[in-house]
């Protein structure tokens, strides 16, 4: 079992160079910690991501830490230049020195996709193609490549990986279509949502990787050479009820933030985030799975019932959101780092 951890960096109701610095703190932290990763969100147009361009924090990460994997969770590809992109992760992943991992995906918001000219309903299409067309940009030295959206000729592609033949790919999905999808391409593959979509999701992903055969870019620190996770947004206090104090708030303003272009759009239903299940309050995501709060003993308890119950090898914390205080967060990663990890890393 490895764990990672997710952000947005949303607004935090202070200063956004303080948010920022406060961040990396908060990472560097992470890594001392053991944590394997950071995987970060990709939102415009909204408090609920305040790094919408995610490889220029990802370049502060990259020089702020040295043994921490780094990426997206997800790049939205529908808003890229296929070869700018490709230019992006070379130069990250020589920034990190090999230690970049690559969320992709064509964005849940129809708002956030129309603000930068783009249907919801053409998003898919657009999305497989420019994939299509980066996986070869990363692997040539001359990209020939002809899509229904994409076509470049005799394009030199002066910049390569460092890791070859090129970092690994990982999708993140809420639905049947998109686990499906990843499964077969042999992706890395986090999910999330409560208990019974995440089971769903994850069959779904099993099934179409046992159908291809075998993972595309195999990591050793996987069972069966593959990452197969779930996120979800942890507390860790000294006590339960210490945990509930700033998680609460912490989770308020989270869903507050996610809700934000619904709320400005006038929206209803799932229109805003299509397919992404989640409680609508603090208290409904503690019910459902997708939180878990608490002391490291309540924590460990409903982590480990859901590692059994989900059979995952990767769980993706959401550690420090909302408006949480870098002392709130630093005190819940250091009780997840010395009370919870060593016995997830077991499992």
């Amino acid at each position: 079992m490895k764990v990672g951890i997710f952000d947005h960096i949303e607004d935090g109701e202070r200063p956004l160079a303080q948010l920022f610095d406060e961040r990396l703190k908060f990472i560097e932290a992470a890594e001392a910690a053991g944590i394997y990763s950071l995987q970060l969100a990709e939102h415009h147009q909204t408090p609920l991501n305040m790094v919408p361009v995610p490889g220029v924090f990802l370049g502060a990460v990259a020089r702020a830490t040295k043994k921490m994997r780094i990426g997206t969770l997800v790049y939205l590809l529908p808003l890229y230049s296929p070869l700018r992109l490709i230019e992006e992760i070379c130069m990250l992943d020589h920034l990190s020195h090999g230690r970049l991992d690559v969320g992709v995906g064509r964005g849940v918001s129809p708002f956030e996709l129309k603000y930068h000219k783009v249907e919801h309903e053409d998003s898919r299409e657009i999305f497989i193609d420019a994939f299509n067309c980066v996986s070869a940009g990363l692997v040539t030295d001359t990209l020939n490549y002809t899509g229904k959206y994409y076509t470049y000729e005799n394009v030199p592609m002066a910049l390569r990986p460092l890791q070859q033949p090129y970092p690994p790919f990982w999708y993140g999905s809420s639905n049947d279509i998109g686990s499906t999808w990843a499964g077969e391409h042999g992706m890395h593959f986090v999910t999330l949502g409560p208990m019974a979509t995440a089971k769903a999701n994850i069959a779904s992903y099993r099934a179409a990787l046992a159908k291809r055969g075998a993972p595309a870019q195999p990591r050793p620190e996987f069972s069966g050479g593959v990452a197969i996770g779930v996120q979800r947004h942890i507390f860790v206090a000294d006590t339960d009820a210490e945990a509930h104090r700033f998680g609460k708030p912490a989770m308020e303003a989270h869903l507050k933030n996610l809700n934000w272009l619904r709320v400005r759009h006038n929206a209803t239903g799932l229109t805003s985030r299509l397919n992404v299940p989640r409680g609508a309050t603090y208290e409904a995501g503690l019910e459902d799975g997708t939180v878990i709060a608490g002391s490291p003993q309540t924590v460990r308890a409903e982590i480990e019932r859901q590692v059994k119950e989900l059979g995952i090898n990767y769980l993706l914390t959401y550690l420090m959101l909302g408006t949480m205080s870098l002392k709130d967060a630093m005190r819940s990663l250091d009780l997840f780092g010395k009370e919870i990890m060593p016995h997830l890393e077991k499992l």
